[in-house]
């Protein structure tokens, strides 16, 4: 008998008869809720890169009907939108169930894959009677979120208005983003309902430096020099760690969340909760960082340094061929940094469950060569290595400033915004129940 096992046969021994099913959900593998949240995220990163909201909303939708399918069986927390009360039915098989639901609904074209990893975890659970139960409260707790998600704005498109040149502004460089002419991207994210966040404008970020400030100034001469291509002003490590980050946080922050819950181990219950409340914190970041963005409408390094001549800053001297580390700039504005908006608020998440003082060690092992459709380059070594959460938030924002492709201001207010967003989701969402 392990020690593990032996702590929770304390606990059902000494706990009331209404606690024990709680004690053995918090006890038990997480497998379930891994393979699932890899399976939709696979599914995801096939069909578009992450270049839509639809992944990321499903795997939020997907990992809240698990959350609820449990907590209807064992309490513990609060749940996002659906409650029952059904402590006789199978955990395996309402996880299933509601992971299968909500994939299905928004994958139908995946419908063999998606059953296949249904059914292999339903053989597994005995007896029929709680099999049975614990599929109809995994479907209802999935119709109950996708329900909710109605028309939600996820996929809408939203007009954008193009400005005049000028300091500071916003402008189209469709030879550097390898976009149609007249493209931009995401001006309807900003619009989307959020999963957590009640009003948006009251998470309006802070107006980006003016430019004839010093803030400014040394943010563009920063840039400038560490972030071109072939830059001698940048370390290995800079250089390494820019293109390291450059996987969105979605995949890979999803991606260390699957190992850490297994390294722990992190029970079932628990883990349920976190992927829930990591996968909304980063949905409602993008929302918000987006919503800002067009607020802002600011400009990216790219235009910034190339038209330097005009911007009315004296000490910001302009690089007429100026190009960046991967010679690529993303096609929308730059205030605040949306990467490094999503990765504080996904660390935000695990720093509730593990703590923020927590060596850990996360892999990507490919990411894009430039833009999305360019290829992949492997990265050697895949790995980086930090002591605490806050720490890899800011590097993943900063990351941006050494890629080239955001002000250090950009991503600075992108760790602000996305650590907000991340408490927030904790305080208000998914919340532990008093006992």
């Amino acid at each position: 008998m392990n020690a593990r096992t032996a702590v929770v046969l304390l606990a059902l021994a000494l706990a009331p008869a209404s606690r024990a099913v709680s004690v053995v959900l918090h006890a038990q593998s997480p497998d379930i809720v891994v393979e699932w949240n890899e399976l939709v995220l696979q599914l995801a990163e096939a069909e578009d890169g992450f270049l839509t909201l639809k992944g990321l909303r499903t795997a939020a939708m997907m990992h809240i009907a698990m959350h609820d399918a449990l907590t209807s069986i064992s309490g513990g927390y609060q749940s996002y939108v659906y409650e029952a009360l059904e402590p006789d039915a199978s955990p395996v098989a309402a996880v299933a169930q509601a992971a299968f639901a909500v994939a299905i609904d928004q994958y139908a074209d995946q419908r063999a894959v998606l059953e296949a990893q249904r059914d292999s975890w339903l053989a597994t659970v005995t007896p029929e009677a709680a099999r049975t139960r614990g599929i109809a409260l995994g479907n209802a707790a999935a119709q109950a979120i996708l329900h909710l998600r109605e028309n939600d704005g996820w996929d809408q498109e939203a007009a954008y208005q193009w400005h005049p040149m000028g300091p500071g502004v916003y402008a189209e460089f469709n030879e550097h983003s390898g976009t149609p002419e007249g493209f931009i991207f995401g001006a309807g994210w900003g619009a989307a309902r959020p999963f957590a966040l009640d009003q948006l404008d009251a998470f309006r970020a802070p107006p980006p430096p003016p430019i004839e400030s010093e803030a400014y100034t040394e943010a563009y001469l920063e840039v400038k020099e560490v972030g071109r291509f072939q830059s001698v002003a940048r370390t290995v490590d800079q250089t390494h760690l820019a293109l390291w980050w450059k996987d969105f946080a979605e995949n890979s922050v999803n991606r260390l969340a699957r190992d850490l819950v297994v390294r722990e181990p992190v029970g079932l219950a628990e883990a349920a909760r976190l992927f829930a409340l990591l996968n909304i914190s980063i949905f409602d970041a993008y929302v918000s960082s987006f919503e800002n963005k067009f607020h802002y409408n600011h400009w990216r390094p790219y235009t910034a340094i190339r038209w330097a001549e005009h911007d009315g800053n004296p000490d910001t001297a302009p690089e007429a061929n100026w190009t960046n580390t991967h010679q690529h700039t993303y096609a929308f504005p730059s205030y605040p940094s949306a990467h490094g908006t999503a990765c504080a608020a996904a660390m935000t998440a695990l720093a509730d469950t593990f703590g923020d003082d927590y060596p850990f060690t996360m892999t990507t092992a490919q990411v894009d060569l430039a833009g999305p459709f360019s290829g992949k380059m492997e990265m050697r070594p895949s790995t980086r290595s930090f002591d605490r959460f806050s720490e890899a938030a800011m590097e993943c924002a900063l990351s941006r400033v050494y890629l080239g492709i955001h002000f250090r201001y950009d991503s600075i207010e992108g760790v602000e915004l996305g650590s907000r967003i991340g408490q927030y989701v904790l305080r208000h969402r998914l919340m532990p129940l008093a006992e």
